[in-house]
């Protein structure tokens, strides 16, 4: 079972940045890859961005430009860099790894 903590949520007005991080504390095996995924309120679970074991990135449509996923394997941590936010970017925001999710963190973005 792997625990992941994600942090860096939070409210910012329209064009502003957070910086979400995603910690798994003890768990330094790098067979899986990570993902971010976001649930808006009474909407359906959405994926948001991946980082696959390799270090290779993919973004949907709505996030590519504005939104940058990295990771630090000595960390154990994964990274989401959200630039010029819009408020339909707001959501519940997940990690997910080796079949395991995080709690989340909020993140609201007003105009």
């Amino acid at each position: 079972q792997v625990q992941l903590v994600e942090s860096g949520g939070g409210s910012v007005q329209a064009g502003g940045s957070l910086r979400l991080s995603c910690t798994a504390p003890g768990f330094t095996s790098d067979k899986c890859g990570m993902a971010w995924y976001r649930q808006a309120a009474g909407k359906q679970r959405e994926w948001v961005s991946s980082i696959s074991t390799y270090g290779s990135t993919t973004y949907t449509d709505s996030v590519k430009g504005r939104f940058t996923i990295s990771k630090d394997k000595a960390k154990d941590t994964v990274y989401l860099q959200m630039n010029n936010l819009k408020p339909e970017d707001t959501a519940m925001y997940s990690c997910y790894t080796c079949r395991s999710w995080g709690r989340g963190t909020q993140v609201t973005v007003s105009s």
